[in-house]
């Protein structure tokens, strides 16, 4: 597959549905047990139920971890969403740069084959 087709099917909304609620409902009790547990599920190296725990909390320092767990695992579009949900600049902008490049040999090599 040519990467011209590849670039075609990019769905109009984008790759990331990225959301910000946060749930409220929770007492700093409740938040604090559900992140001791997603904290032993991450180590257990259950990350898809970590996930779900840190997102329901909103708790940064795990979003963060689930998010490099993704970019060790070359799955950069999960590792950028949970950056911003994070929120994580400084990975974010990383992961911006490094797809800005991408997208640079792209239109570089458009170039050299048009010449």
């Amino acid at each position: 597959m040519k990467r011209y087709d590849i670039l075609k099917k990019i769905p109009g909304e984008g790759f990331l549905k990225v959301g910000s609620k946060k749930n409220t409902d929770l007492t700093i009790e409740q938040k604090a047990a559900l992140n001791r547990k997603g904290n032993e599920l991450f180590n257990k190296k259950e990350f898809e139920k970590a996930k779900r725990i840190f997102l329901t909390t909103g708790y940064t320092d795990g979003i963060i971890r689930i998010g490099d767990y993704h970019y060790q695992n070359n799955e950069v579009l999960e590792a950028f969403r949970m950056y911003i949900l994070a929120p994580a600049q400084d990975k974010k902008e990383m992961l911006i740069g490094k797809m800005a490049v991408v997208i640079q040999l792209w239109l570089k090599e458009e170039k050299e084959l048009k010449i």
